[in-house]
């Protein structure tokens, strides 16, 4: 199984980035798929996730809410996360993740401590 995430960068302030990560080796639709990220010296921070069910239900952390935006190809079995409205506080490595549930947001962190697979992560670099 592979999780290859790109797109990451160095954006200025209210600036944008578009993530992508490409997953191989696994039945893609069967997964809820989610993006955490981490910043040196920082807990690892749920950021958003998928449902793989029919309504593809979309659940955001608290800084995430209303910037940014998670959604699937699954034709292309990748998943994308558009950020918009960056902050340095972004700053992190941001990396994809298959989860076990992707049910809500008052327990996206927690979502993340039972994931099967993730990537290395691509670097998102924001300056003030």
């Amino acid at each position: 199984v592979q999780l290859q995430a790109s797109g990451g960068g160095l954006v200025q302030t209210g600036g944008s980035l578009r993530l992508s990560c490409a997953v191989s080796g696994l039945t893609f639709d069967n997964y809820d798929m989610g993006w955490f990220r981490q910043a040196p010296g920082k807990e690892r921070g749920g950021v958003a996730c998928i449902s793989s069910s029919s309504d593809g239900s979309r659940y955001y952390g608290g800084s995430s809410k209303g910037r940014f935006t998670i959604s699937t190809d699954n034709a292309k079995n990748t998943v994308y996360l558009q950020m918009t409205g960056l902050k340095p506080e972004d700053t992190a490595v941001y990396v994809c993740a298959t989860l076990p549930t992707c049910g809500g947001d008052e327990a996206l962190d927690e979502y993340f401590v039972g994931m099967d697979y993730w990537g290395k992560g691509t670097l998102v670099t924001v300056s003030s």
